[in-house]
């Protein structure tokens, strides 16, 4: 089991890192926004380029943040049940959930974007929108956040195997620039 854990560890650090960093990516897609926005208002010139750059900055943000998000169990979560029931209970419907639904879900999406980035980048593939940017980054963004995300299931699954099994005594409660999410759930107020 020991081994598993540092492999959890291993793949916490690397979602940690790129969650963390990944904000910075907000910052450049809102001055790109405002930048396209008041250039537009201010000289009449508009740029394809400069509307689909701000699209893959916020793609980047969404696809590469989503494994950090499950991380810091900070995802969209409806607790009118799962607050009422022990902690176990809840511990073991997440293993399921992460193995029955999570893990095909991001396997396929793996597998099918892989192909779908590569033929793009083979046939240097452009946007449709005249002067618009070259594809294939925005494709490789999906094949990355799902292989990131598969990889923190991997992780959030060893975790909750090694709690359930008692190797290790339950995570640190997860909290977001000192924001505890269970504080604010959806439908209650309890955590998970």
């Amino acid at each position: 089991m020991q081994g598993f854990l540092v492999l959890s560890r291993a793949i916490d650090a690397v979602t940690r890192f790129i969650g963390y960093h990944i904000r910075w990516l907000i910052l450049a897609a809102v001055t790109v926004s405002a930048g396209n926005a008041i250039i537009r208002k201010a000289f009449d010139i508009s740029s394809n380029a400069w509307l689909e750059l701000q699209w893959l900055l916020f793609g980047a943000v969404f696809m590469l943040a989503a494994a950090y998000t499950l991380q810091r169990n900070a995802h969209v979560r409806i607790d009118v049940i799962s607050s009422r029931l022990r902690k176990r209970t809840r511990d073991i419907i997440d293993l399921v959930c992460h193995l029955v639904m999570l893990a095909p879900i991001a396997a396929i999406l793996i597998y099918l974007s892989f192909p779908f980035f590569l033929e793009s980048l083979a046939s240097g593939e452009n946007s449709p929108n005249a002067g618009g940017l070259i594809v294939w980054p925005s494709k490789l963004l999906i094949f990355a956040g799902f292989t990131l995300l598969f990889a923190q299931m991997i992780s959030e699954v060893i975790k909750r195997v090694a709690v359930l099994s008692g190797a290790i005594a339950e995570p640190e409660t997860q909290t977001i620039h000192g924001h505890d999410p269970k504080e604010t759930a959806v439908g209650g107020g309890h955590g998970q």
